[in-house]
């Protein structure tokens, strides 16, 4: 039993310290109520790895620890830092047996402890115990923290929104309106009419869905004069594009955008049982980001896409209002900023006239990686086919420098500001042909130094855009067979990941700026998100993944064991979480009538949301130590 004083202190400590602030108030007494203070010194051993049998629950009240593994040949390999809230000794409760690492003291400390019998006893009565202490990043308090930025980033007036609360199965319609293989053109409007659908499915003698036949479809035939007892099959669409009933309406949502269809299959067990429109996902959403992708591709000059593209942000603030992780904006924002520069690029060639040779825009950085937030400026390039034709390639260097100059300015004009170190297609450096692109892409992996590293960092995360998509696979495929066998390179871009370090002190306070304009702020984005980017980029690398996207690097490499399983899923939540603080940052910004930025003030969010943010930090350390072994960085 403990004193009145102690129980009052240990008390207000259980308030504010994850996960105990989450238990019901009668909970904390009564385990206040049975804790202890402890009093050690700086340089004690708190418990040894593979010695000290865990008898009490360890919180640190006042002072830090150092944690630690030691391998077969005695060398200490740091894995935390304990501050303020920290705890000891957890997860060895749970498994019955002796200290999985090693905690010594690295200043005088105020432990308060928590019988092992007691804290089993609570573990018993309230589950969220086990949680918290076998899954470090618990999915549960993530969740929290998202919906607390959801809160925080949502405006006056809510979105009612539906995309990822629902369905595809809650609004689908069904059964499908079928037609057999054989039946002809008439007939299949004819069904259409009777039913009063935009659209029905073409079977085959099995019953399976071969294709699919839209009013769309009807329009043209009719515009092109086709004889209306033709078979239906030379008009329909094969394969037909499908979503499972269990999938969210997003999802069905960005399969429309990225394919630029309007009607999807909803399967059920393999089988096709209903249909879902981009019509349906506008009724149940009101003003859809489907609406924008519709007028932007509808937009017959370059000058029209201009207020198409400062509306693009406003789609976040919806998307968060209906509790969407950064993951689905960001990939949203991205289908939306394709289409536009699609649009822009389809029109400014119209009026340019044919190219002198094929031609491909090229996405780089975070464009590349479909991950753009609110403060997006250009990073783009464009290849171009080998010419050897002098007259040729004059003509086409002055093609192509009209165009890209051209879509510069009516990108700024779009509200995406040029890039400040000259990224850009509109810089000759950045048009040249498929061998030059080459050439330099080897330059860079046989010399690594800090120019090509830093160039490797933009320019690997290389995506197609609009054009010859053949010629951007090439370049695409030619690093991806390069990179996995390029040792030292590697090595390079492993040790770049090192130079940014998570803004946490010793004791795990947050590091921000001290004095001037950005005062107690520090920068999420390069001490936090790119860190991950830069180890997800690193890994795919070295494994010859062609995907760019961060999130998806992370799930693929950890799904083939590439990184560890519980690494590979911090990672991932971290990642989501700081990118999230970060949308949601720009948004007020951008509402308060500022230029969005990176800079994030801690003391502005919640308990909540600061103690998620430290525990995305350290994990970015961990990502970093993970890299540092795996390339051996330690040694010299």
């Amino acid at each position: 039993m403990t004193d009145t004083h102690t129980t009052d202190m240990a008390l207000q400590f259980l308030r504010t310290t994850l996960p105990f602030s989450e238990l019901p108030e009668d909970a904390r007494r009564a385990l206040a109520r049975q804790m202890v203070v402890d009093f050690v010194p700086k340089g004690s051993m708190l418990q040894e790895q593979g010695v000290t049998r865990i008898t009490h629950l360890m919180l640190v009240q006042k002072g830090g620890a150092r944690v630690f593994l030691k391998d077969a040949d005695g060398q200490e390999r740091l894995l935390d830092w304990l501050g303020e809230g920290g705890s000891v000794g957890g997860l060895s409760i749970f498994q019955g047996g002796v200290a999985h690492t090693s905690v010594i003291t690295e200043e005088d400390t105020f432990l308060l402890l928590i019988p092992r019998e007691v804290f089993l006893e609570h573990v018993e009565r309230h589950p969220l115990l086990s949680k918290h202490y076998l899954q470090r990043m618990s999915e549960e308090y993530v969740n929290k923290a998202f919906e607390s930025l959801r809160i925080r980033g949502s405006g006056p007036e809510t979105g009612g929104l539906y995309l990822f609360g629902s369905t595809v199965g809650d609004f689908m319609h069904g059964p499908p309106v079928t037609a057999p293989l054989d039946a002809s053109i008439r007939q299949a409007a004819l069904r259409m009419m009777e039913h009063r659908v935009g659209s029905v499915l073409v079977e085959d003698p099995s019953g399976e869905a071969v294709g699919i036949v839209t009013d769309s479809d009807l329009r043209k035939t009719v515009a092109f004069g086709m004889d209306g007892e033709a078979p239906v099959a030379v008009i329909m669409t094969s394969p037909v594009e499908r979503v499972d009933w269990r999938e969210s309406v997003f999802a069905a949502l960005m399969t429309m955008m990225r394919r630029h269809i309007h009607h999807l299959a909803v399967t059920r067990e393999g089988r096709v049982v209903g249909m879902i429109t981009s019509h349906d996902i506008m009724v149940l959403q009101g003003k859809s980001p489907m609406a924008l992708f519709r007028e932007i591709l509808a937009q017959q000059t370059p000058e029209g896409l201009h207020p198409l593209g400062r509306r693009i942000p406003l789609v976040a603030r919806t998307l968060v209002e209906e509790g969407a992780k950064a993951g689905h904006i960001t990939s949203l924002l991205s289908v939306l900023n394709d289409a536009l520069a699609d649009r822009l690029l389809h029109l400014l060639s119209r009026q340019l006239g044919p190219a002198p040779v094929a031609w491909c825009w090229l996405l780089l950085g975070s464009e590349g990686r479909r991950e753009q937030t609110l403060r997006t400026d250009q990073d783009n390039a464009l290849v171009h086919a080998d010419i050897k034709d002098d007259i040729i390639a004059k003509a086409a260097a002055i093609y192509f420098q009209a165009l890209a100059e051209r879509a510069r300015d009516h990108l700024i004009a779009c509200g995406y500001p040029a890039c400040k170190g000259e990224v850009m297609a509109a810089n000759p450096a950045w048009r040249v042909s498929l061998s030059q692109w080459k050439a330099a892409f080897d330059h860079w992996i046989d010399q690594p130094g800090p120019q090509e590293i830093m160039h490797a960092a933009i320019f690997f995360d290389v995506r197609t855009g609009y054009g010859d998509q053949d010629l951007g696979e090439a370049l695409r495929t030619h690093l991806v067979e390069r990179c996995p066998r390029e040792d030292v390179f590697l090595r390079h871009l492993a040790a770049n990941c090192l130079q940014a370090r998570p803004p946490l002190s010793f004791f795990r306070g947050f590091l921000v700026e001290k004095d001037g304009a950005r005062k107690n702020t520090l920068d999420i984005k390069a001490k936090g998100a790119v860190p991950v980017v830069d180890f997800a980029r690193t890994l795919a690398l070295r494994a010859g993944l062609r995907e760019t996207n961060t999130f998806a690097r992370l799930k693929i490499l950890t799904e083939q064991g590439h990184v560890p399983a519980d690494l590979g899923r911090e990672a991932l939540e971290a990642y989501e979480f700081m990118m999230q603080v970060r949308l949601v940052h720009q948004l007020e910004q951008q509402e308060a009538g500022l230029e969005p930025d990176n800079r994030i003030a801690p003391d502005s969010l919640s308990d909540l949301e600061k103690r998620t943010l430290k525990q995305s930090f350290q994990i970015v350390s961990q990502v970093q130590a993970h890299l540092k072994e795996e390339f051996r960085l330690h040694i010299a």
